[in-house]
C-alpha cells in the first residue's frame, strides 16, 4: 500500500521543515495552505485554502483514508491573530476541525503541533487554549494521536517580535544551558525531524504486526524528548 500523509501549517516554521522530512518518507504528500510550499516535487499535491472555514469542505474533495497520515503545525499568537477569538478559532476550531474531518474519511493517525505547557486548567490564555485542543482531540478517536510540546521555537518567526527578540537573547546565554533541559529552546528543524521520526517508527510498529492495534493511543512527546530524540542533528 502506498504511503500518504496530509499536512495543514505547511508553511510555518515547523511546517516547512516537516514538510521537507515528510518529502523523504511518502509517497504522495498533500498541502492544504493558502499558498503553495516554495519548492513542489512530483509527489506533492497542492489544495489552495483561501479561507480556513471551508476546510472540511475542501478536504471532502480529496482522496485520503486509513493510508493516510496527518499532520497539522498550524498555529498563531494572540498579536498576530488580533483577539483572543480570532486565536482560538485558529489554533483550536481549525485544528480540531481538520482532525475530526480526517478521521471520518478513515485517517488513523494524526500528529499535532501543541506547545510546552498546555493545560486545560492553566490562567495563561496561551496554553489553556492548547490545553483545551489536546483534550478536544483524544475524544475524535484516533488508533494513533501523538502531540508534540516544544518550548520556544529557534528559527526566524515572520511577524513575530517578542519571539525573535527572546531569540536574539537565548543566543547569549546558549553556551550556558543544558542541552536537553526540558524547557531547553529548540530549533523548528529537531521538531520537524521528532515528528517525522515519531512517523515512522510508529509506521514501521504496525508494519511488523502487521495489523493495526484496536486499542487507542496517546503519546506526548514533550521538549526534553525531542532533545534528546535529535540530538545527533543539532
Amino acid at each position: 500500500m502506498k504511503r500518504k500523509a496530509i499536512v495543514i501549517g505547511a508553511t510555518g516554521l515547523v511546517g516547512k521543515k516537516l514538510v521537507s522530512q515528510l518529502n523523504l518518507m511518502y509517497d504522495s504528500l498533500i498541502i492544504v495552505a493558502r499558498k503553495p510550499p516554495k519548492h513542489m516535487s512530483a509527489q506533492m499535491q497542492f489544495y489552495q485554502l483561501g479561507d480556513f472555514n471551508n476546510l472540511e469542505e475542501t478536504l471532502g474533495n480529496i482522496s485520503i483514508g486509513p493510508d493516510t497520515d496527518a499532520f497539522s503545525c498550524l498555529g498563531t499568537t494572540k498579536k498576530q491573530a488580533g483577539s483572543d477569538e480570532d486565536f482560538k478559532r485558529i489554533d483550536y476550531d481549525y485544528n480540531l476541525n481538520f482532525a475530526k474531518a480526517c478521521h471520518q474519511k478513515g485517517v488513523q493517525r494524526f500528529f499535532i503541533l501543541s506547545a510546552l505547557g498546555a493545560d486545560a486548567n492553566s490562567r495563561f490564555f496561551y496554553n489553556r487554549v492548547k490545553g483545551e485542543l489536546e483534550e478536544s482531540l483524544v475524544e475524535v478517536g484516533f488508533n494513533d494521536l501523538v502531540i508534540f510540546q516544544p518550548s520556544l521555537l529557534l528559527g526566524k518567526h515572520k511577524g513575530r517580535v517578542l519571539e525573535n527578540t527572546a531569540q536574539r537573547a537565548y543566543k547569549l546565554i546558549a553556551p550556558l544551558v543544558p542541552k536537553t533541559m526540558r524547557s531547553r529552546p529548540i530549533e523548528a528543524e529537531r521538531v520537524a525531524a521528532a515528528m517525522a521520526l515519531t512517523a515512522q517508527n510508529i509506521y514501521e510498529r504496525h508494519k511488523v504486526s502487521g495489523i493495526e492495534d484496536d486499542k487507542k493511543k496517546v503519546t506526548v512527546i514533550d521538549n526534553k524528548q525531542m532533545l534528546a530524540m535529535t540530538l545527533l542533528k543539532s
